[in-house]
């Protein structure tokens, strides 16, 4: 279990840990600790708030801060596959066509005009965070959306037998790991719900409604779903929960 623990923080983080030999049985329930490296960007994102508010720093700089916080956290994996996936969906080609880019390492024009799109949109969004329990709020969207992803990976058909997420679920045992992620999962559904109250119902909405768009897509455009693919819906998710975290929030307030 603490292999697999230091196996997923080493393969979706940045965060040191102890070396991990790279073999099957020590990444046996990796996917169901995913979560917990949104936990910690969650954590450190409230952290941020706290100094931001004790020096007095304004909300563009929290918010610039915030969606840097989950780049040096992660070392921009998710941020890969949604490029790689931006980019094989704009080719309009067949399935094949588009595992082949999702392949290739270099980046093309659309992928970088949506990548600009969605980091301007994370910062906007990020300067309407401006109470603690909206920040507790999207903090925990960060466990939740990584908590679907994880079961994404362990029960969606694969669309390739190679590569690193086929690395993982292979040697999973899918039970265990589904539990794990899925009891992250409703922690982050209850702190949503209880900091967040109809914002955090909102934002769990959203993810739902993001999650069966991830596998419509998955699906039907590249057979199944991948590592890029997870990291694809893991951007789209985010930034759809912190959008609806702000419009519920914005609306409760015009109605008071």
């Amino acid at each position: 279990m603490l292999k697999s623990l230091f196996s997923a923080f080493l393969m979706y983080s940045r965060i040191p840990m102890p070396h991990v030999e790279w073999k099957e049985e020590n990444r046996r329930y990796a996917l169901g600790f995913f979560p917990l490296v949104g936990a910690v960007t969650g954590l450190i994102l409230i952290l941020w708030r706290m100094i931001c508010s004790a020096l007095g720093l304004g909300q563009l700089v929290f918010a610039v801060g915030a969606v840097l916080v989950s780049i040096v956290v992660t070392g921009g994996i998710h941020l890969d596959g949604f490029c790689d996936v931006t980019d094989a969906l704009s080719s309009y080609g067949d399935r094949k066509k588009r595992l082949e880019i999702m392949s290739d390492p270099h980046i093309g024009s659309f992928a970088v005009i949506y990548l600009v799109g969605l980091l301007f949109a994370q910062t906007a969004l990020f300067t309407e965070i401006n109470t603690m329990s909206a920040v507790i709020t999207a903090a925990s969207s960060y466990v939740f959306s990584r908590g679907l992803s994880a079961l994404s990976a362990l029960y969606f058909r694969s669309a390739k037998k190679e590569g690193t997420l086929a690395s993982f679920v292979s040697p999973s045992h899918r039970n265990i790991s589904a539990f794990l992620a899925g009891l992250f999962l409703t922690a982050a559904a209850v702190l949503m719900l209880i900091f967040g109250k109809t914002a955090g119902l909102s934002a769990i909405s959203a993810a739902v409604l993001v999650f069966l768009f991830y596998r419509y897509t998955a699906y039907k455009h590249f057979g199944g779903t991948t590592g890029d693919l997870c990291g694809w819906f893991l951007q789209l998710c985010e930034v759809w929960m912190l959008a609806a975290i702000v419009i519920t929030s914005r609306i409760a307030e015009v109605l008071r």
